[in-house]
């Protein structure tokens, strides 16, 4: 048996790692967003934020501080590209809400 790995070997060996990782990665990076579960309406950190999945349903008595123009979509929180209809958000980790979604927390991107 062969105890020692010449230079050559090594390096083939760990860019092969280095491929693999590569790979990995950016495979678990597409999967992710759209594996992750939507926040429900009865999620406990929703109702604290008055989160609602149609901004046009928010109860502009209740929350006087909605505006029409205010949604997930273009709100500093969330995370996604234009024209996703479901977006992460840094006030729900692990869960997406709505691009056309609203909650209090709402602070319009810069």
């Amino acid at each position: 048996m062969k105890e020692t790995m010449t230079r050559r070997e090594a390096l083939r060996n760990l860019g092969l790692a280095a491929g693999t990782l590569l790979v990995a990665r950016s495979a678990s990076a597409a999967v992710a967003p759209a594996a992750m579960p939507h926040v429900a309406a009865n999620d406990p950190t929703a109702i604290a934020l008055g989160y609602h999945e149609d901004g046009k349903k928010v109860d502009t008595k209740a929350f006087a501080n909605f505006k029409p123009e205010q949604k997930c979509s273009n709100c500093l929180q969330s995370k996604g590209k234009d024209g996703d209809a479901w977006l992460g958000c840094n006030l729900f980790p692990g869960k997406m809400v709505a691009a056309g979604g609203w909650c209090k927390v709402y602070v319009k991107k810069p």
